[in-house]
């Protein structure tokens, strides 16, 4: 691997050698807007507002537009010379995480009075959290990948690839050492900055990433951490927000008690094109097969349910689906509509972060929702899988199921379900609570599951192909190019 340290911004007109140090570093404000520019390099669409585009990677949607080459991904076109996501996530993490080393070590050689060693504890927190995400996303991606905690300089910037459980044991030391010094404020108290609870989801969502083994079965002591995790955040003050899309919504996050980290946004400086993508170009079509997972308000699947509507599909069908997907135009009510100047794939489009009072949506359309990137309804589904693991379907998984169910107007799930049947009940309602979140991949590959459900998508507007060495992306060809030969492919694409 190699890897520079300029960033982008600010840091790139300070870059860390001696003279920098000269210019920079010198006060806690430098910190301060050091720190700044690491919480800007999970702005980055691509984790941010664009993560709804991953979804397009598994059976929930189409991407028309081919965002970082999300055709050629589903297709099963995967070599080391792939652009996209196989190539993007590699150099914008490290990217991040150069930044990341070179606040940690100008931070751990800091000789100022103005930081007490409480404010750099915390410093450190954040700055760790940031880098256990980023590598969390290698170690998704890539498996074994090079781990680099200090600046580097001509002299190291070559380094190998380090076996995936070294990256795993990064990243919990990182996350554990964040949970240990930030504070323990919910994080709608933290004025926007991470707190021990946004550590603790993280590495919840590592440990379970991490719970399954190559067959699919469970690893009963990484889910007896995990559940250890998910106990601290159900006692933490977090709850489900009163109304789904709340959550999503520009005026309705500020103070939410679901959202437990979010990636702020502003408008008009600091704005995306969230509402453009999704309300007027049809970036994202959400398949029939999706929209056809979601219940009737009886709890029965859509098709078997005496409330099937085939001529008005959306009558009586959980609550989440008109949130979440429109059919060709998007419609408020009221008159609030807007056509899209882009037609639609498959008639569907994502209406789940959308404002209604940015219509009409367009290129001027300065769209400031925050994204969403842990929440305690992710918590509950967490918890609920588990505990089911663990211990079967107790009152306890139940109980954590069926409260994102009722929010929502769902019935609560019907009792004596087995072990298996409560596992599949789960599964669903991650699909449909955590829709175009960016997690569907995420559950396809941790379940072990994703070549049989991609290789079965039957409603597909291009031919999907998925194969088990697909678990694992090749490490760019450029950067194993220019490692001198230090660092090596991932051995299915050798």
């Amino acid at each position: 691997m190699t890897l520079m340290a300029g960033c982008e911004g600010f840091l790139d007109k300070n870059p860390t050698d001696q003279l920098s140090s000269s210019l920079f570093w010198k006060s806690k404000s430098d910190f301060d807007n050091a720190l700044t520019a690491i919480y800007g390099t999970i702005q980055n669409s691509m984790y941010s507002f664009g993560a709804p585009n991953l979804d397009v990677l598994t059976d929930n949607g189409y991407g028309q537009h081919n965002y970082w080459g999300s055709r050629e991904i589903v297709q099963g076109n995967i070599n080391p010379t792939s652009g996209g996501y196989v190539s993007n996530i590699y150099s914008s993490s490290y990217q991040a995480i150069a930044r990341v080393n070179i606040f940690l070590d100008q931070l751990s050689n800091y000789m100022g009075t103005d930081i007490s060693p409480e404010q750099i504890g915390v410093y450190e927190g954040e700055a760790k959290f940031f880098r256990a995400y980023f590598y969390f996303e290698l170690y998704k991606a890539y498996g074994s990948v090079p781990v680099v905690t200090a600046p580097l300089n001509l002299e190291n910037q070559h380094q190998e690839k380090q076996p995936e459980s070294a990256v795993l044991a990064q990243i919990t030391a990182d996350l554990n050492e964040a949970i240990g010094k930030l504070s323990a404020v919910p994080f709608s108290d933290g004025a926007g900055h991470v707190v021990k609870s946004s550590a603790e989801g993280l590495l919840l969502r590592v440990l379970m990433y991490d719970a399954y083994d190559e067959n699919g079965n469970a690893k009963m002591d990484v889910l007896q951490d995990a559940k250890s995790l998910a106990t601290s955040l159900m006692g933490a003050g977090y709850g489900l927000a009163d109304e789904y899309v709340n959550v999503f919504k520009d005026g309705t996050q500020e103070g939410n008690k679901e959202i437990i980290f979010s990636i702020k946004f502003l408008a008009p400086d600091n704005a995306t094109s969230m509402d453009q993508w999704y309300g007027d170009w049809f970036v994202i079509s959400p398949l029939q097969n999706f929209v056809d997972d979601y219940e009737c308000i009886d709890g029965l699947p859509y098709g078997e349910s005496p409330l099937t509507d085939t001529e008005q599909p959306f009558n009586n069908r959980d609550s989440r689906l008109t949130k979440t997907v429109f059919k060709d135009i998007v419609d408020w009510g009221d008159g609030n509509t807007h056509t899209p100047s882009n037609g639609g794939p498959t008639t569907f489009g994502l209406k789940k972060f959308l404002t209604p009072s940015l219509i009409p949506y367009g290129y001027s359309t300065r769209s400031q929702q925050d994204w969403v990137l842990l929440r305690y309804a992710d918590v509950l589904l967490m918890y609920a899988e588990l505990e089911n693991e663990l211990s079967g379907p107790n009152a306890d998984v139940y109980d954590a199921i069926n409260e994102v169910r009722l929010r929502s107007d769902m019935p609560a799930l019907p009792a004596g379900l087995s072990k298996e049947e409560m596992r599949e009940r789960i599964r669903h309602e991650r699909r449909i609570e955590l829709a175009f979140e960016g997690l569907r991949l995420y559950d396809l590959k941790r379940w072990r599951i994703a070549e049989d459900v991609l290789n079965n998508v039957e409603d597909g507007i291009v031919g999907y192909h998925y194969e088990d060495k697909f678990f694992h992306w090749p490490i760019p060809q450029s950067e194993i190019d220019k490692s001198n030969g230090i660092l090596e492919q991932n051995p299915d694409y050798q």
